[in-house]
């Protein structure tokens, strides 16, 4: 008899190492599935816990003093411009009457019912 491993030896070896392999490749996969349903699950407690936008916004100049623009709460250009504060109806309705301008975007003043910003 040969020393020689038969073919069929060598095909049985060559099943081993291929299901090692696929194995470890499942595995190292359903680790990083895990990773990032947990990170998932993380992004999501965070968005629940964030509190909720403020109905109205008034974006101050880069003086901090002088109001530039009155947004909707959840305008995307104000969150852009990082100078917004949150701020009550009433005093969203006052700056308005007193010439600020509405953002074109959000259009708080037709949300108001100040269309004419009397």
């Amino acid at each position: 008899m040969s020393d020689q491993p038969s073919r069929l030896e060598l095909l049985r070896f060559a099943r081993r190492v291929v299901v090692q392999q696929a194995t470890a490749a499942v595995r190292q996969l359903d680790g990083w599935i895990a990773d990032e349903e947990r990170r998932e699950a993380e992004r999501r407690r965070g968005e629940e816990m964030l509190p909720p936008p403020p109905d109205w916004l008034l974006q101050y100049g880069l003086n901090r003093k002088n109001v530039d623009a009155v947004h909707a709460g959840d305008c995307w250009a104000a969150t852009k411009s990082g100078r917004c504060r949150p701020a009550s109806r009433e005093q969203v309705v006052e700056a308005l009457r007193h010439g600020v301008p509405a953002c074109v975007h959000c259009r708080p003043d037709t949300a108001l019912g100040l269309l004419d910003n009397p």
